[in-house]
Formats: C-alpha cells, structure tokens, sequence
C-alpha cells in the first residue's frame, strides 16, 4: 500500500464515536479567533518525505491546531517550537508554519502522531489509540524509518507496544535512546507542548539535541 493510499483511508476513520463527535462539534463551533477559517475537522493524516530516515511521532492534534488546519503540528503552540528546531537541524525548509499551503518541505522526515482525531483535553482513551495502532504500523512499513522519535511518553509506549516489548525494560528519559531488534533506533524526547515549554522543562537547547542526535543516529545506520 502506498501513503497517499493509506492517507486516504485515515481521513475518512470514524472508528472512535467520541472523537468523531469532539472533532467535528470544534470544527463546527470554531474558536472565535478563527471564526472566518474552514476547520478541516477529520483525522490528520502523516506528512512529509515518503522515503524519510526519520519517522516523528507525536500524540494526537490538538482541537485549534492540526484539526483546524489538516497537517500534523500545523496552527498551535507545539508546532510553534518543533518547526523551528526541525529548520535549524536541516530536516525543514522553513521554520513558520501557518497551512497546507505554506510551502513547508521535510527532508528526510515524516511526520505523525499516535492517534489521528482530536481527543477531548488532549487525551486520547487507550481503546482509541488501540484502534488507531494499525495506522502507524502500517506507515513504519512503508517509510521503513531508520530512526523514530517519540515526542512524549504515549508515543513512545505505542512504538514498544508495536514492537512487542515492554516498558518496564525500556524507560521513557528525555534525550534515551534504543536501538531494536530490527536495527531501527528509537529515540526519545519531552513534547514540545507549551506545559513543557513553558516551563522550561524542554529548552530550545534540549530539543535541538534531539535532533543532532537524530542525525548522528541515522549516520550510525548508514
């Protein structure tokens, strides 16, 4: 199966009746500062270069962001750190983001997330990211990714949970970095989420280390 096919069949999921109705009833209702914006109000398929090194896996889009504008980290805060990072690391051709349209390329990265609705409060149920699984199964196999990082720890327990192994083996750590069976790395990093950088628990000098540390991994692959 090829991405654009697989792509299809993610927007057109209504597997999750609660995410279904979340996701539509935001898009409908809108946040008064987009009023006069389409929200694309669907799943939000994966993006980027179909024969990326580098998968990138993110939770779920958030209500005002990848549901309003259709592409993984594109219209919130989130988006605001990552794409810069991504920019000054080589993987982006620009660091601001704003649409589908804004002429945004990935180099040897693609972009995607654990679950593909917007969850209510930012958190997906268990049976919702189970039925969303098979998806990012199925673009690992296609993209056959030579490193993986996880932006969070829900993205990185879904990584060991396709893979069969168990995170009592595996920690979660901000900069860890594993490399499986089957050769690819998985390597791990806090979310860019404005909790995090707010905080001051992820720093911009932090999350640039996770993506030299991407590229010294994909060169330990070559």
């Amino acid at each position: 199966m090829s991405l654009e096919k697989l792509n299809n069949e993610i927007i057109q999921c209504r597997k999750c009746p609660r995410l279904v109705e979340w996701r539509e009833e935001v898009a409908r209702v809108k946040r008064k500062a987009y009023k006069d914006e389409e929200y694309w109000g669907k799943p939000v398929p994966g993006f980027g270069d179909p024969r990326a090194r580098v998968l990138v896996v993110g939770l779920a889009p958030g209500a005002h962001g990848s549901n309003r504008t259709g592409r993984q980290f594109t219209g919130d805060a989130s988006g605001g750190s990552l794409f810069p990072a991504l920019h000054r690391a080589g993987f982006a051709n620009q660091a601001e983001v704003k649409s589908r349209s804004d002429g945004l390329i990935l180099k040897d990265m693609y972009i995607t997330a654990s679950g593909r609705c917007a969850p209510p409060d930012n958190k997906p149920s268990p049976v919702e990211l189970n039925n969303c699984q098979p998806y990012l199964e199925r673009e690992i196999q296609i993209i056959q990714p030579k490193v993986i990082v996880c932006l969070g720890r829900i993205a990185f327990e879904r990584i060991l949970k396709i893979n069969s192994l168990r995170n009592s083996v595996y920690k979660f750590a901000h900069g860890a970095s594993y490399q499986l069976q089957n050769k690819v790395w998985v390597l791990c990093s806090y979310h860019p989420s404005q909790q995090n950088t707010l905080t001051g628990k992820l720093t911009v000098q932090m999350f640039d280390q996770i993506w030299k540390k991407a590229r010294d991994l994909i060169n330990e692959n070559i």
